[in-house]
């Protein structure tokens, strides 16, 4: 049986254009609802200890993104189809199927777009955005020239024209999948064998999918996200940005690139922040998703991922206060 959260709900419901999401909800009935995204390569599960924190007082929703774990897999017959545009848009219909027209959204690595997009998009549903781990894309290819690159050698892999990073992978996918998994964890110990055979699992039996997102963050994201930005576009929501230390040893500075993003969790209710701005972004290194205590609508989005584990994946570790510690990007 594919793992889960613990003490949650298994749940499939229609995203956007047909597709249908698997999610584990659970938590206050009565609570604000609060949204998880997952990373790469992983899925809902690397928030079963945050999910369940957040349970005690609000109501979370932890689904697998499109192309991702349990959820549909639709083929990439244009590049929209995994489009953080349309990706953005199964969330929002995932949660209006469970009666949610506004809620906070906390989203990893590849969710923390998918986040941003919804945010942009979305405006009148996003109550409080949370980013973690990520640089938003036109920043990526941008940090990610010469030989810093290498970091990011993934990206411009599956950037590459349908069909020769699809068998590449595919023909090593444990490999493959593994060797991020075992090298962006702070502690490998902190990620359980079975969990990791999990992300395993999930990853080889949606190769062409996970390749569709990545290069669709290439080229239509690309697009999408420069339009945005040469519009002014604005996040309407407050906003907090906690980002690791990764970006320094790439020159990335993500205490002013991300600054106007970052609003904190006690932030005012109008403060504003754009996609690219400058300002203030909380860095940190080692952790990942686990709160040390019960978390207000407002802090949900600030600290979701807060304490201290060995890695990204968020499973063994002591938990502790504040926002989460995270080692690299994706």
């Amino acid at each position: 049986m594919t793992l889960t959260v613990p003490g949650f709900d298994r749940v499939r419901l229609p995203g956007a254009d047909g597709v249908e999401l698997f999610a584990a909800v659970g938590g206050n009935g009565g609570g604000s609802p609060v949204v998880l995204l997952h990373g790469f390569p992983q899925t809902h599960l690397m928030w079963r200890h945050a999910a369940v924190r957040l349970a005690e007082r609000h109501t979370v929703v932890c689904p697998d993104l499109r192309g991702y774990g349990a959820s549909d897999k639709p083929v990439a017959t244009g590049p929209e189809v995994y489009s953080k545009r349309a990706m953005a848009a199964d969330v929002v219909a995932l949660a209006a199927a469970l009666g949610h027209e506004r809620f906070a959204l906390v989203g990893h690595d590849r969710g923390a777009l998918v986040a941003f997009r919804a945010a942009l998009d979305h405006p009148e549903t996003i109550t409080h955005l949370g980013v973690l781990d990520v640089v938003p894309t036109l920043d990526t290819w941008d940090v990610l020239r010469g030989v810093r690159a290498a970091v990011g050698y993934h990206l411009y892999l599956m950037a590459q024209p349908p069909g020769l990073p699809e068998t590449m992978i595919a023909n090593s996918a444990d490999v493959f999948f593994g060797s991020f998994l075992d090298a962006w964890a702070g502690d490998p110990a902190a990620m359980p064998p079975d969990v990791r055979a999990e992300y395993l699992r999930a990853s080889a039996a949606a190769v062409p999918s996970i390749v569709a997102d990545y290069r669709a963050s290439a080229g239509i994201d690309v697009t999408h996200d420069r339009a945005d930005l040469d519009a002014g576009s604005q996040l309407a929501m407050p906003v907090t940005v906690l980002q690791q230390d990764w970006g320094s040893q790439l020159g990335y500075d993500a205490a002013g690139g991300l600054a106007g993003v970052g609003t904190g969790p006690g932030a005012p209710a109008d403060r504003r922040g754009a996609l690219h701005g400058r300002g203030g972004a909380r860095r940190g290194r080692g952790g990942d998703p686990r709160p040390a205590a019960p978390l207000s609508p407002a802090a949900a989005c600030g600290a979701a991922a807060g304490g201290r584990e060995g890695g990204r994946d968020g499973s063994a570790g002591e938990a502790g206060g504040g926002g989460p510690r995270i080692d690299r990007p994706r």
